[in-house]
Formats: C-alpha cells, sequence, structure tokens
C-alpha cells in the first residue's frame, strides 16, 4: 500500500471515530432522557425503574471497540440528561464517566464477534456488573468510612449492606439484563456490518485480539480507585463548576422533550452525514 493510501485510510478512520464519538454521544443521551420520562414502579418498599437503556452504548461499544466511543457515552448523558436538564452535580458526576467507559471496554473486549450473540451476552453481563458493583461498593464505603449518612429505606432493614444490596440486584436485573445484555444480543448480530462502513470505519474483524495499550485488568483496577477517590471527594465537599438553574424549575417538565429533541437530531444529522459521504464515495 503506498503512503497515500495510508494516509487516506487513516484520515478516514479518525473521521469515522469522530463520527461513531458524535453518534455515541447522541444517542446515549437520547436513551438515557427517554428513561428518565418513564415512570418507576413501587412494590411496597422497593422502586423499580429503568436508568437507561443500556444496550444502547452497549452495542455501539462492541461494534465500534474503541476507548474514545467508549467514553461519549457517559459523557453524553452528562451533557442531554445533566446539564440540559439543570441536573449535573459537579465532580460526583465523574464517577460515573470512569466506571461506565471501563465498563464499556470490557464488555468490548469480550464481544470480540459481535455475530456471536453469547459473546454479546456475556460481555453485557460482564460489563454492567463492572460498572454497577463498584458503585455499589463504593456507596457502602462512604458510608463506612463517615463521609456520607446511611439514608434507611422504610419497611427493609436498617442496614447499609441490605439496601445497596437490594438497590443492586433490581439495577443490575432491569437495566443490565431485561434492557442491556438481552436486546444487545439481538441487536448487535444485525447491526455488525452495516453501521460501521456507514461511519466510514471497518467492521471488527473477529480473529484480531481485543485493545491493549494497557492491560485491560490494571486499567480497571485503577479505575475503580480513581472512581472512588473522585466519589470520596465530592462527598467532603471538593466541587468543580455545579449546574442546577433555578429558572428550569419554572419552566416544567416539558423541559426534557428539548433535550430529547436535540440529541435525536445530532443522532439524525451524523447519519444524514455519513450516508451521503456513503453515497459520494
Amino acid at each position: 500500500m503506498s503512503v497515500v493510501s495510508q494516509t487516506y485510510s487513516k484520515s478516514r478512520n479518525q473521521a469515522g471515530v469522530t463520527m461513531a464519538f458524535i453518534l455515541m454521544l447522541a444517542l446515549s443521551g437520547l436513551e438515557n432522557l427517554v428513561a428518565e420520562i418513564i415512570p418507576q414502579l413501587e412494590i411496597g418498599p422497593l422502586e423499580i425503574g429503568i436508568s437507561s437503556f443500556f444496550f444502547v452504548p452497549l452495542v455501539l461499544a462492541i461494534l465500534f471497540n474503541n476507548w474514545w466511543v467508549a467514553l461519549a457515552a457517559p459523557i453524553g448523558e452528562l451533557i442531554f440528561a445533566d446539564l440540559v436538564l439543570g441536573e449535573f452535580g459537579g465532580l460526583g458526576e465523574f464517577e460515573e464517566v470512569v466506571l461506565f467507559t471501563i465498563g464499556l471496554m470490557v464488555a468490548a473486549s469480550i464481544a470480540r464477534d459481535p455475530k456471536n450473540s453469547i459473546q454479546v451476552l456475556i460481555a453485557g453481563l460482564v460489563g454492567y456488573l463492572v460498572i454497577e458493583l463498584p458503585a455499589t461498593l463504593i456507596d457502602i464505603t462512604k458510608v463506612a468510612i463517615g463521609v456520607a449518612e446511611f439514608e434507611a429505606v422504610e419497611g427493609l432493614p436498617e442496614s447499609i449492606l441490605v439496601v445497596e444490596g437490594i438497590d443492586f440486584l433490581i439495577e443490575y436485573i432491569v437495566t443490565g439484563v431485561i434492557f442491556g445484555a438481552l436486546p444487545a444480543m439481538w441487536l448487535a448480530p444485525r447491526l455488525y456490518g452495516k453501521l460501521e462502513p456507514l461511519l466510514g470505519m471497518k467492521p471488527r474483524d473477529p480473529q484480531e485480539p481485543a485493545q491493549s495499550f494497557a492491560p485491560l485488568w490494571g486499567v480497571g483496577i485503577v479505575a475503580v480507585f480513581v472512581a472512588g477517590l473522585i466519589a470520596i471527594l465530592a462527598e467532603l465537599g471538593f466541587s468543580i463548576i455545579e449546574w442546577e438553574p433555578e429558572f428550569l424549575d419554572s419552566i416544567g417538565e416539558w423541559w426534557i422533550w428539548v433535550g430529547i429533541a436535540l440529541a435525536a437530531a445530532i443522532a439524525a444529522i451524523v447519519l444524514f452525514v455519513a450516508n451521503n459521504k456513503k453515497s459520494a464515495a
């Protein structure tokens, strides 16, 4: 391959990663906002709700297998589901950014063949476990070391382990399994080889090893430590910019539809531009 061809291929792939990053950003924000408007089901002291449609970022992360694209998922939630709604809580928000990114990359490293439904299922189950289990342990640790107060739930034993354990199980089953791994194992094989070329990227080769710029397990350990440190600092009052404007309270709940429309429009524009580029090529 000539130097010109190599340069063109590299440039095209970088453009594809940028498009995939923006698409993940918009779709992740969109699915979080849609999850916001779905009411919770209350069963006694338990509240069962959908925190996100996890299968959306999960499938994109598996297809593209790129750290930047994985990072776009929690950033998209920050932009569309937090900043747009005026619910950005400052430093504490970045705990989820760290855990979500590493969880998606763990999932992508497991599902090396997106056409293999079993691999995708396992990837989704493990990936969400990597996200949710450390978050639960961090919450327990904050109460144990005294930087956060224990908020008891009426009707449940007054034990942080019981409350957090039940919350973890509900969250894992509803978001991680029902709205995560199960729909992903159906969707990923059907999108494989169709979405990547549209954005100017080559579909994953199942025979190629997963990205290994650093041992993934090592990155995961560091990520959990960093996420825990961020959460503790946030509880202690360390903060960056917080965005909770009072004027949004007077606007009403319809404002969420502005965020939904904005995220959907950006996703549609990315796909439209990508399709036009592919047609012109």
